[in-house]
């Protein structure tokens, strides 16, 4: 009885959570240009519907210079933080590293500092070294704010990583680089796409920092939506922010997969060393 009662309980909020969601899906398909529900919408009429509000976002010159912006400024970001959050969590499993839970708390503070002043802080920093409005200052903010999220899952995934095998792969005589590539990093993949994914997530849909640091060329999905939202308010945004909810939902479901593959692999290690 408990177990259905926590059962319905989780599918409450879960639902309250998503709903708001589930309502853009829709109001996407509209075929006219509010963002009510139709009359048509309403009784299920197939006129009511179209997929005109996808084709305009398609054949926008300003959307798709806005989604090449964000993809190239989110695969470059993802890239750095997944290696340095991944060489940072290395680092933080040697017990003897001096200020050890100094050094995590400064790694992990941009999940906690607020956005806006993280983006004040370096708009004032950029701006002395000449990084504001340039395709690189958006790209190392956002490296910022993905390398935490790396940092978390890769060292969540070496709490469980028996450190006995690169010691092995040392013993039979592999350098520090060859046991990391064939011994230590297939091991922990999984973490470190998990994180990569959420950086890159963290990135694709990050505004603020568009708002503070990028110039009139670095506009971005997010920040073309805010555009369209302050100057013309058209169901186009609805299309938009539909396909990033549908690209979230993708990236859950990989990390999903990806969390499982990780438990297996630590079942299997620990049979093994058994």
């Amino acid at each position: 009885m408990m177990a259905r009662a926590l059962t319905l309980y989780a599918g409450l909020v879960l639902f309250f959570l998503v709903a708001p969601l589930l309502v853009i899906v829709p109001l996407s398909f509209s075929a006219e240009p509010y963002f009510t529900f139709t009359p048509a919408m309403l009784s299920l009429d197939p006129d009511g519907y179209s997929l005109r509000w996808y084709e305009a976002v398609l054949s926008n010159p300003a959307w798709l210079r806005a989604l090449s912006n964000s993809l190239l400024i989110g695969i470059a970001s993802t890239l750095l933080a997944t290696s340095l959050g991944t060489l940072a969590a290395l680092g933080l499993q040697r017990r003897d590293l001096p200020l050890r839970g100094l050094i995590t708390g400064i790694l992990i503070s941009p999940l906690v500092v607020p956005i806006i002043i993280a983006a004040a802080g370096m708009y004032f920093f950029y701006s002395q070294i000449g990084l504001t409005g340039s395709l690189l200052g958006l790209v190392l903010a956002h490296t910022a704010l993905g390398t935490p999220f790396v940092v978390i899952t890769v060292s969540a995934t070496l709490s469980g990583f028996d450190w006995t095998l690169p010691r092995a792969a040392a013993s039979l005589g592999a350098d520090p680089v060859t046991a990391f590539f064939r011994v230590t990093l297939p091991l922990i993949l999984p973490g470190v796409i998990s994180g990569a994914l959420f950086a890159f997530a963290t990135s694709f849909d990050e505004v603020v920092m568009v708002l503070f640091l990028g110039g009139p060329e670095q506009r971005t999905i997010p920040r073309q939506i805010w555009t369209g939202i302050r100057e013309e308010i058209s169901p186009a945004i609805l299309a938009v922010a539909t396909i990033l909810v549908l690209l979230s939902g993708l990236l859950l479901v990989a990390v999903e997969l990806l969390r499982r593959r990780a438990e297996a692999l630590r079942t299997i290690a620990n049979l093994n060393a058994a």
